[in-house]
C-alpha cells in the first residue's frame, strides 16, 4: 500500500463514508482492483486530499461537473456525500443553476430532480430553502 493510497482511503472514507467504501472494497474483483486503486490514489489521495480548497467547495465543483456531464449515478453519490462535506442544499442549488447556464437546462433539470430525491432519502427538508436572486 502506498502513502497516497492510505491517504486516499482515509479521505474517501471521510467524504463518502465507511459504508460506501466498505461496499466498494467488498465488491472489488481482480478485474477492477486496478481501477479501485487508481481512483483511491488519484481522485481521493491526490485531488480530494489537497488542502488548497475546502471539501465544501470541492464538493460543489464535483456536483456541477457530474451534472453537466450527465453522470447521474456518480452525482447521486456525491449529493449523498454533502452531509460530510458541508455543502448545503442551497450550495447544491447554486451549483446546479450554473449547470443550467453553462452545460444545459436538460442536464440541470434532471440533476435538480435527483437532488430532491437524494435529499428526501437522507431526510433533509428542502421545503424551506429560500430562493435568492
Amino acid at each position: 500500500m502506498t502513502d497516497r493510497y492510505a491517504q486516499g482511503t482515509a479521505t474517501r472514507r471521510r467524504i463518502l463514508g465507511d459504508r460506501h467504501v466498505d461496499r466498494a472494497q467488498a465488491h472489488s474483483t481482480p478485474f477492477d482492483t486496478p481501477f479501485q486503486t487508481l481512483i483511491t490514489e488519484a481522485a481521493w489521495g491526490n485531488v480530494w486530499s489537497r488542502d488548497t480548497i475546502p471539501a465544501r467547495e470541492r464538493s460543489m465543483m464535483t456536483i456541477a461537473l457530474l451534472a453537466g456531464l450527465g453522470n447521474y449515478e456518480e452525482l447521486a453519490l456525491h449529493l449523498r456525500a454533502t452531509i460530510n462535506t458541508g455543502a448545503t442544499p442551497s450550495d447544491v442549488r447554486e451549483a446546479l443553476l450554473h449547470v443550467a447556464v453553462y452545460a444545459g437546462v436538460p442536464r440541470a433539470n434532471h440533476a435538480f430532480k435527483l437532488a430532491k430525491d437524494v435529499f428526501a432519502e437522507l431526510g433533509i427538508d428542502i421545503s424551506q430553502e429560500a430562493a435568492t436572486d
